[in-house]
Formats: C-alpha cells, structure tokens, sequence
C-alpha cells in the first residue's frame, strides 16, 4: 500500500513538471507574440528589409499609412486580436483590443465573486484601433477613443 501511495505522488509530480513546463511554454509564447516595433523588426529583419525606405521609418513608429502592406502592418502593430472578413472579395479588417480601467481607482476593494476581493481594479476590453485591407493594402485605418468613465 505504501509502494501505491509513492507511486501516485510520482506520478502527481510528474503532472506537475508537465503543467509547469507548458506554463512556460505559453507564458513565452504570449510574451514574444506581444511586443514592439522593435521586437518585431528583429525578429523578422527579412520582411523590414523588404518594406520601402519610408514604411520603414513608419513600422519604427509604430505607424501606418493608406497602402502598406499587412506584413508592414503587423510589424508595427502586432497581431490584432480579431480578423474579420470584409464584405467584397479580398478584403479584412484587423481589431486591436486594449485592456483598460474606465474609471479611476481610490483604493477600494473591488468585488469579483463569493470570497474574492481585490485592491486591484478590473479592466475591460475595448476596440482601441482598426485597419481595414483590399487586395493586402491598407485602404482604411482609425484609432479608436476609450469608452468613458
């Protein structure tokens, strides 16, 4: 019986290895998929070097403009949190979603359930830009305001 009982925490710490392991796996993944301009640039310095010397100089911004290319375009932004199809052929749209307190913090305890509060206050998640494409171009962009406290 005590062999079993050994055997089970083995295999509990085994269990464990993997979930921590995939932990760090995911945490990296969401770290290097997030990032600057800069991060981006060196990561895939073939696809900046292949942009025209004034996308260039815009992508280092973090900035677009009417007719860069999505590749441009991811590198200054990053991956959008939606894609969606547009109506004609060859066409879609990239949402940007920020994370964001709309109202201001005082210290207070925030309710988040049955047991559970915290000093730290919720954000909520708003469309903050959006860039729509045809035919891989850029043909509309917008910077979206916050929503109001």
């Amino acid at each position: 019986m005590f062999r079993n009982f050994i055997r089970v925490l083995e295999q509990a710490g085994e269990l464990k290895r993997i979930a921590v392991t995939f932990g760090i796996a995911a945490a990296a993944l969401v770290f290097t998929s997030c990032g600057t301009p800069g991060t981006r640039i060196s990561q895939h310095p073939e696809i900046y070097q292949g942009l025209a010397p004034r996308d260039q100089g815009l992508v280092s911004q973090g900035q677009i403009r009417p007719g860069m290319s999505m590749d441009a375009v991811w590198l200054a932004w990053g991956t959008p949190e939606q894609k969606i199809p547009g109506p004609m052929r060859n066409s879609e749209t990239w949402v940007y979603v920020r994370y964001d307190t709309p109202f201001p913090s005082y210290g207070v305890p925030y309710y988040y359930g049955p047991f559970d509060w915290s000093y730290i206050p919720p954000k909520f998640p708003y469309p903050s830009r959006g860039v729509t494409f045809s035919k891989g171009r850029v043909v509309f962009f917008r910077y979206l305001p916050p929503p109001p406290p």
